[in-house]
């Protein structure tokens, strides 16, 4: 997770993240209320004995966005690093070797670095585990493609990793249009016996159709959320386990808030709950709980 230092609302990513919101406080405010909800959200799962690896940012360059460092990295259990082509020019300054030094030194080996963000030039994105859904066990990866989620750079990683590839598109309604999602990880979250999914979200019959036969090939429950419950970031979630062995999911308030006592029934028989408090990284940064930890394998 990154610490943020200077947190604030990007327009460069406004153009296609119909969640973002400006907030009538100065950049100082936001960056402090930010730096609250962060390291309580940090508390709450070192107290749940997970273990989180906190690298601060740094105020220059200049990047709004470090606090969601899922988007330019993902690891993998064989040691490999990916790093991401991102959409906006000044989420690209995210991409430090000094956090991989650090995630090295703490006896977390990288064997290899795979780097995609050439293909920035070419004007081709795929921003890391926002792009990916990623069943690391079966191996499967889904990806609503957007200006964000290239179709042909999720297929070749999908081969370098020996991933079966589900893409389709996925849209919400913004000023009376559909327009397409800007991450795939606001309106999915895959976990080891199910899946929280916005099928609405999936206009077309064959791309709806393709998801849920793959979720039910492998064993996954699905629990359906709302496209106004996908807006509340309910979708947005991550499935983690602790050093002992046990399950949680981690859930953002405003999330939890969403569901219904059915759809919070179905989750809990599964793990236990960690809901944290980030409304205002949520409304600024347009994303949510999910997008604030990259997790290291």
């Amino acid at each position: 997770m990154i610490e943020p230092v200077a947190f604030g609302f990007n327009a460069q990513t406004a153009v296609n993240n119909y969640f973002q919101q400006k907030m009538a406080v100065s950049e100082s405010v936001i960056q402090e209320q930010a730096v609250v909800e962060f390291n309580a959200m940090v508390k709450q799962l070192r107290t749940n004995e997970l273990d989180v690896l906190v690298v601060k940012d740094t105020i220059e360059p200049h990047t709004p966005d470090s606090i969601f460092p899922n988007n330019w990295v993902s690891f993998h259990e064989d040691g490999r690093v990916v790093l991401y082509p991102m959409f906006a020019e000044n989420r690209r300054n995210e991409r430090r070797d000094t956090v991989l030094r650090v995630i090295e030194n703490k006896k977390h080996p990288i064997t290899d670095v795979i780097d995609y963000s050439p293909f920035e030039l070419q004007q081709l994105f795929l921003e890391g585990t926002g792009s990916l859904i990623l069943d690391r066990v079966n191996k499967i990866a889904y990806a609503a493609l957007s200006e964000r989620t290239d179709k042909s750079l999720f297929l070749q990683f999908c081969h370098d990793f020996g991933y079966s590839a589900i893409h389709f598109t996925a849209n919400q309604s913004v000023g009376g249009s559909r327009l397409p999602i800007y991450h795939t990880n606001v309106m999915m979250c895959v976990a080891d016996q199910y899946a929280v999914i916005c099928l609405d979200s999936i206009d077309r019959d064959e791309d709806r159709s393709a998801v849920v036969d793959s979720l039910r090939k492998t064993g996954k429950e699905i629990i359906g959320i709302s496209e106004i419950q996908m807006h509340n970031f309910a979708g947005n979630m991550l499935q983690v386990e602790n050093s002992v062995g046990k399950q949680f999911l981690v859930m953002s308030q405003t999330a939890f808030k969403s569901l219904n006592q059915e759809q919070i029934d179905r989750l809990s028989a599964y793990n236990d709950f960690i809901v944290v408090a980030i409304p205002t990284i949520e409304r600024v940064g347009g994303g949510s709980a999910r997008c604030m930890m990259a997790e290291v394998f």
